[in-house]
């Protein structure tokens, strides 16, 4: 009797403890979403930018340099610029730690009796808000140049969703646990963001790379969140083997991988930044 009083005590901090930290979770993300909707220039330039991206840049090559890949440059390119906006727009989102820094906010939050991982998890699924919206102005876009996905594979994307803006979001958290400056922050995600573009195979084939750029794509997150997008969407299809790159279980490996290591690493100079501050 003993025992089963025993078993019972330990199951419910555990328990008590782990509603506290999805509450934190969902209360920190609440707070990121209430303040991009509220930002409508924003929710405006996540559906611009895929214009620009996707049509101009992607537009282009699919005219111009698409003629001996064996493969749809269209589907290609669109399931790339999904991932893209999903990695990218969060990265960019997590900008405004800088300014939860400025307010005191994030010393807030760090005194808090909740895991800073908790924090770290909910500040990137707020940010992962305009993410979303990005990829209705990709579908948008894609509509316009008549590139489509079949609905199953819509929501084969949608479900890797989570874990793309994650791994975008824990990235961005290296970045600003060691910058405090606004214009510098914005400077450095795009510097890690913008490359991953043109590296890792989201508009132009990275199959036939080597030396270096062979190197620089197999460090890079965003590869294996793309490979794994197609992968999915191209299954069963006789492309599969042209467009993507490694086993999914390798890609899904890789992701979860190095999104450990990113946020573990990231939430640690970000939390002892705001304790040297």
């Amino acid at each position: 009797m003993s025992t089963v009083t025993l078993n019972a005590g330990t199951v419910r901090p555990l328990t008590s403890r782990f509603a506290r930290e999805l509450n934190a979770v969902a209360a920190v993300a609440a707070r990121d979403i209430t303040i991009t909707l509220k930002s409508p220039g924003t929710l405006v330039l996540s559906l611009v930018m895929p214009l620009m991206m996707m049509g101009m840049i992607g537009g282009n090559l699919m005219q111009n340099m698409t003629g001996g890949l064996g493969f749809d440059f269209g589907t290609f390119m669109l399931v790339g610029m999904l991932i893209n906006m999903l990695f990218m727009m969060t990265t960019m989102g997590m900008v405004t730690l800088v300014d939860d820094s400025d307010d005191n906010y994030s010393a807030e939050l760090l005194v808090s009796p909740v895991s800073r991982y908790s924090i770290v998890i909910g500040k990137i699924l707020g940010s992962s808000l305009a993410a979303i919206v990005s990829c209705l102005g990709v579908l948008v876009v894609g509509l316009v140049m008549g590139i489509t996905l079949a609905p199953w594979q819509l929501l084969a994307l949608l479900a890797l969703a989570p874990l793309m803006c994650l791994s975008g979001g824990a990235l961005a958290m290296i970045v600003m646990g060691t910058i405090k400056s606004n214009k510098m922050a914005n400077m450095a995600v795009m510097m890690i963001t913008m490359p991953q573009m043109f590296l890792s195979g989201v508009i132009i084939p990275i199959g036939n790379s080597s030396g270096v750029l062979w190197l620089l794509s197999r460090i890079l997150p965003m590869t294996y969140c793309v490979d794994l997008g197609r992968a999915v969407v191209y299954a069963g299809t006789p492309d599969y083997a042209s467009v993507v790159l490694f086993n999914p279980v390798v890609s899904l490996f890789a992701i979860v991988a190095l999104t450990a290591i990113c946020l573990v690493v990231g939430t640690w100079l970000y939390a002892r930044s705001e304790k040297d501050r």
